[in-house]
């Protein structure tokens, strides 16, 4: 039978598609680190008392990266090139979806308005990136090779998401509201697409690496399309609801390290 756990544990146990998938998201996190350093080197005055929080979440991000890193390592992999076509950040960012590279290199500092921006997007992807370490928790919480790492990012990710809840809440609270729903919306639209569209470029590279049966791509391929389509009838709205987290000031303390996995 086709499961998630069987799904990924073929991709585990084989040396290329693992290397391609630690790739991907070793890159992924990377990019997520660097650019959460820049946004807190360039917070305007009126919110600097963020800087610690984006600098925390920027720390977390470069932690998750070396971790995939480690685990390529542990099998004498080394990175593979990750194809642009499974670039999720750089594949939002192109749909104008949170703040370009471009505004970043620049030494001039960010408006509210940035800052909404960043935190809108960051409560989106977030928001995946928690539901998909739920689900790899769930079938690999156990396993002797990537339990603890999967175990760690997914507490780092749910701390992201609880933070993110919690600012835009504050600054709803301060009268952006209607803007932190419209960007939310856009925000939640582009991603639901853009991650149809990486997961089907990644399960063709893992397919053909792998050697599935076309038969076997062509369901995963359904089955993808068929989320893509619950998601914008209407699961997209999961990830533009805002609560009050119960973790509070998820993000208020020094980033933890991982020295097993330096």
């Amino acid at each position: 039978m086709l499961s998630a756990r069987s799904l990924f544990q073929g991709i585990v146990d084989n040396d290329d598609s693992f290397r391609l998938f630690c790739s991907i998201a070793a890159s992924g996190e990377a990019q997520g680190g660097w650019e959460n350093g820049r946004i807190a080197a360039l917070l305007p005055a009126s919110l600097r008392e963020l800087a610690p929080k984006v600098s925390r979440h920027g720390a977390d991000e470069d932690k998750h990266g070396r971790i995939f890193q480690a685990l390529m390592r542990r099998r004498g992999l080394t990175p593979a090139e990750v194809p642009a076509a499974t670039d999720y950040t750089a594949l939002l960012e192109r749909r104008g979806i949170g703040l370009t590279h471009d505004k970043l290199r620049r030494d001039e500092p960010l408006t509210e308005h940035d800052v909404i921006t960043y935190l809108a997007h960051s409560r989106v992807t977030e928001q995946r990136a928690s539901d998909q370490m739920v689900m790899l928790v769930k079938h690999f919480g156990d396993h002797p090779e990537l339990g603890k790492a999967v175990r760690m990012i997914s507490q780092d990710e749910d701390n992201h998401l609880a933070y993110c809840h919690e600012e835009l809440l504050r600054l709803a609270r301060a009268g952006h509201g209607r803007t932190i729903q419209r960007m939310l919306r856009e925000c939640a639209h582009a991603e639901i697409a853009v991650y149809r569209d990486v997961s089907l470029a990644v399960m063709a590279h893992m397919g053909r690496i792998l050697r599935w049966p076309k038969a076997k791509s062509v369901v995963l391929a359904a089955g993808i399309r068929a989320v893509y389509g619950y998601e914008r009838l209407g699961g997209w709205r999961r990830m533009v609801s805002l609560r009050m987290p119960e973790r509070r000031n998820a993000l208020g303390g020094p980033a933890t390290t991982a020295p097993e996995f330096a």
